[in-house]
């Protein structure tokens, strides 16, 4: 090729075409390093027993006491001033007696798990999943506790759990974002991006939120006005300008670093559409998920593209709800219902299709939202937030199949056995994936800041949660 003169600088070509080149620029190929932008992986700090993880997050803070921890002191006590002593109200005004669980509990599988029957599908898979019912976290205000889940601090602006893992462990396929977010169609979480913010981390840990539709992510495709052979000239020029800029200051390391991400992300216009394509996917694995459904079939498609990126090497997955549906100030048992019948046969289906492709063993499938609910009424029918004890169940990664670990008092307020915090939770989860949490940190603001800080937290890896 003839040499690129040196009056045509990159700002002037960019400046000067109107091909649509700005579809190169996804905001999580900035600011990358060169490790990562040479596809070197970090090694762990111990051998891991897993790889990736799918988050399935239910905004709102799903009712433990109605789907996962049976007590059946709230039925007997039903309708009565609750007889356990003060409790934490959020919405104090509003506070009301004893409510009882509107579904029966079910014992399910050889371990004999006990679940709502409104979580047939969940139950159909309790061999195979680790239910936490000793939950605790610091806040009972969503925006905060949300936080404390993603982050492990109520402040906003910080590094999530996925940012973390990325910094930690790098990516492992370089056509694809290694933290990607699969949104709902309908909206955006409380909280909105900073589910998934990198905080003090560079950008590129951030996580990249796929859309449903045609065009998963904004700026990527190639414009239809622009023919393949065209957009295979402008890339050439564009790696050629690059180059040879990058000769002119080779004491730049950013530059080069920055360079193989803009390559990457040329890569990407075929690996992401590819991905995200189920029309190779059988029959059979459609009905699993619910996609012949049109309550599940959104979610159900989601958590199928959820497999579908852990399989092309996507470290780090989380599925959203819109807004926080599972916040059941009011309609508690009509809420409930609607919820489960759209996401416990595709969350299910995710954890049953894993393991059939061998995937389960290196994949954890988290299930948790931000917080609980109290065991009293919020006016006739809703129940408000708790901070004291919340339910989550996890699969894969080597957690302990068939267990049930810790208890709460007889109505399901407080976690009083084998407690988990959200602290401890996230250095188990890190543990799993061969990261030590007391070591994963990064230089911020004079010190080094961790996800757990467990000088300040405590927190420690809960061996009885590990197979």
């Amino acid at each position: 090729m003839t040499p690129i003169p040196n009056t045509l600088s990159r700002r002037a070509f960019l400046n000067r075409s109107a091909g649509g080149l700005g579809g190169l620029a996804l905001a999580h190929l900035m600011a990358r390093s060169n490790a990562a932008a040479s596809g070197i992986l970090a090694p762990p700090h111990h051998r891991p027993r897993a790889k990736a993880v799918i988050s399935l997050f239910q905004h709102g803070g799903p009712s433990q006491m109605d789907l996962f921890d049976c007590k059946p002191a709230l039925n007997r006590w039903s309708g009565k001033p609750y007889p356990g002593g003060d409790l934490e109200v959020h919405f104090d005004k509003q506070a009301g007696n004893v409510l009882g669980a509107p579904y029966e509990f079910r014992a399910r599988g050889q371990c004999g798990m006990e679940l709502s029957e409104l979580l047939p599908h969940t139950g159909g898979i309790a061999d195979d999943i680790t239910l936490v019912r000793s939950m605790t976290t610091g806040s009972v205000d969503h925006e905060s506790a949300l936080r404390i889940m993603h982050t492990g601090r109520f402040l906003a602006g910080l590094p999530t759990l996925g940012s973390w893992l990325l910094y930690g462990l790098g990516s492992e396929n370089e056509n694809l974002p290694a933290y990607v977010v699969l949104s709902d169609p309908g909206g955006l979480p409380v909280d909105g991006e900073r589910n998934w913010s990198a905080g003090f981390l560079p950008a590129v840990y951030q996580g990249t939120p796929f859309r449903g539709g045609d065009n998963p992510v904004f700026h990527l495709r190639t414009p239809t006005s622009v023919p393949s052979e065209a957009r295979r000239n402008q890339l050439d020029l564009l790696r050629e300008i690059n180059r040879h800029h990058a000769g002119r200051h080779p004491e730049t390391s950013e530059l080069s670093a920055r360079i193989a991400q803009f390559e990457t992300a040329a890569r990407m216009q075929s690996a992401v559409p590819e991905a995200l394509d189920l029309s190779g996917e059988s029959a059979a694995t459609r009905r699993l998920y619910g996609l012949d459904d049109p309550v599940t079939a959104d979610y159900g498609r989601r958590c199928l593209i959820a497999r579908r990126l852990v399989e092309r090497g996507v470290r780090f997955v989380q599925l959203f709800l819109s807004g926080q549906p599972w916040d059941t100030h009011d309609k508690n048992a009509e809420r409930l219902k609607g919820l489960c019948a759209q996401t416990d046969r595709p969350s299910a289906a995710l954890v049953r299709d894993l393991k059939s492709r061998g995937l389960l063993d290196s994949t954890v499938v988290l299930w948790t939202g931000e917080f609980g609910r109290l065991p009293i009424s919020q006016g006739t029918d809703g129940r408000d937030h708790n901070r004291h004890a919340f339910s989550l169940w996890v699969a894969g990664g080597g957690f302990k199949a068939g267990h049930v670990h810790g208890a709460t008092d007889d109505f399901g307020y407080k976690a009083v056995q084998d407690v988990v915090s959200v602290h401890d939770f996230h250095a188990t989860l890190l543990h799993q994936l061969g990261l030590d949490h007391a070591e994963l940190r990064f230089p911020h603001e004079g010190r080094e800041a961790s996800l757990t800080d467990p000088e300040v937290t405590g927190a420690r890896v809960v061996p009885a949660l590990l197979a």
